[in-house]
């Protein structure tokens, strides 16, 4: 009935699939848990992952070549066998214990296409120098189920998600988006396009991998470069993020090159608030943009 299906990357996924597995083992139905490792390195990480192999209806698997996100979640959902696919990231992990029996009560009314069960953070602020990413999640991750419900299509991850095996495999993630950042948007924006319906609902897990703020804001910098690649490629429009259609206005006021020249001023004293203990969203928000327009500057 339901195939649980979890990209991983040199992170212990071992914990969230003991749980997944003792709960769905409680609901008594067909299942499978498939975890895939994208290549990461060998290692004590890669012993423990292993270890999913001893329990039932469970596999552990292991890309020989690092295919990217998207195309790692594509290979899980061609192996998958049961109609519905529940698409959790490796750092997640269930807030109820009846996580499962949620999940499959909401399958009880029908036609249910997508169900989106939400993303929190736990209260607890973490060390100093983990807190942007923290803050983060908190500001642009964590959405209660009423605000999720005003636009459902803009507040829809795809680190827990139910959704039927044949829309992913009629719909998959973007073979041309390789690196880091976005491929998600895309694929819930070729979702909205095809009018296939996504159900919020409050069945929320915990994001646990909270990154180094350095490490977190570099990221940001590969996802705003792949996401010029996608908007230069056409793959979505500027006015598909707020990001970027905020950057039209930009463009369009001819101040994109002005935009630039203050960020190169201000970048210094941006990063030494975004790797504080304390930093500011709004901040965060200023140099994304700022990084954006770089981007694009000619």
């Amino acid at each position: 009935m339901i195939s649980i299906l979890i990209p991983t990357y040199n992170f212990n996924t071992l914990p969230l699939v003991e749980e997944l597995h003792k709960q769905v083992v409680l609901e008594n139905i067909d299942f499978e848990i498939i975890v895939c490792d994208d290549a990461s390195p060998i290692n004590e990480i890669t012993a423990v992952n292993s270890k999913i192999n001893q329990l039932s209806n469970c596999r552990f698997e292991r890309n020989e070549t690092n295919l990217g996100r998207g195309q790692n979640r594509n290979l899980l959902v061609s192996k998958a066998q049961y109609e519905w696919v529940l698409l959790m990231d490796c750092d997640m992990y269930p807030k109820s214990k009846n996580f499962i029996k949620i999940y499959l009560k909401s399958l009880l009314k029908k036609d249910k296409k997508a169900i989106f069960g939400g993303l929190i953070y736990f209260d607890e602020k973490p060390k100093d120098d983990e807190v942007l990413r923290w803050i983060f999640g908190k500001n642009r991750e964590e959405i209660p189920l009423k605000k999720r419900l005003s636009n459902p299509y803009h507040y829809t991850l795809i680190s827990n998600i139910l959704i039927q095996r044949e829309i992913l495999l009629a719909h998959p993630f973007d073979s041309e988006i390789y690196h880091y950042g976005y491929e998600d948007i895309v694929l819930i924006l070729d979702l909205k396009k095809h009018h296939i319906p996504i159900t919020h609902i409050e069945n929320p897990a915990f994001h646990l991998n909270l990154e180094k703020s350095a490490v977190f804001l570099e990221k940001f910098h590969y996802s705003l470069q792949n996401l010029k690649q996608i908007i230069d490629k056409k793959i979505i429009h500027p006015e598909d993020t707020t990001l970027t259609k905020t950057y039209v206005k930009i463009e369009q006021l001819k101040l994109v090159g002005f935009a630039t020249f203050l960020f190169k001023i201000f970048k210094k004293t941006f990063t030494k608030n975004l790797l504080s203990k304390n930093p500011s969203i709004f901040l965060f928000d200023l140099y994304r943009l700022g990084y954006f327009c770089q981007l694009n500057h000619r």
